[in-house]
């Protein structure tokens, strides 16, 4: 079984910073659905909307897939905006992943804060994501947008200083829960 720690929210809204604050003091690998998505844009081309939700899927659907080689034990931190396929689905990928425990790390800030943080670095992004004129839609989404709430949420928002130290104690906690109560099973 792999312990599996989804860092959610919406485009810009810092997971990947959280992401990687999580990861390195962790020790364990990130698998970004925009990383590998990238690389499916690199390999086969940049097309329209649908074409890059459907290499999004894609992408998500590989990072469940190589979790699910992973030594036993071995965990992972998944960076991605969680709610962009239905849960039957991202069920379906963690029984695939053999996901154990999942944690769900909810990042988020102001709507007009995503937007601008869309708009800053869209000169930066690689070609096959949505211009900065994306930022009106991300603002509705991050307005309208929450946590999955199928599994314990750690919430986080980004428009604050991070503090990795509390949120590494909570994530230690509901881990060692989790091995507290397999070896209760056993």
């Amino acid at each position: 079984m792999h312990p599996i720690v989804l860092v959610n929210g919406v485009p810009a809204s810092g997971k990947s910073t959280v992401a990687a604050a999580i990861a390195g003091r962790l020790r364990l690998p990130i698998l970004a659905v925009d990383t590998v998505k990238e690389a499916f844009f690199d390999h086969l081309g940049i097309g329209d909307r649908d074409y890059s939700r459907r290499l999004g899927r894609a992408a998500y659907q590989a990072i469940f897939s190589t979790i699910a080689g992973f030594p036993d034990g071995l965990g992972a931190v998944v960076d991605a905006w969680h709610k962009f396929v239905p849960l039957d689905v991202l069920e379906d990928h963690l029984v695939r992943a053999k996901a154990g425990r999942v944690i769900e790390v909810w990042c988020h800030a102001p709507p007009e804060v995503c937007a601008e943080r869309y708009r800053a670095r869209a000169g930066d992004r690689h070609p096959g994501h949505p211009p900065a004129g994306y930022a009106i839609e991300l603002a509705d989404l991050a307005a309208r947008a929450t946590p999955i709430g199928r599994w314990p949420v750690i919430d986080v928002d980004t428009e604050r200083p991070l503090d990795e130290d509390g949120l590494l104690r909570t994530l230690h906690e509901l881990l060692r829960e989790e091995m507290d109560h397999s070896s209760e099973s056993r």
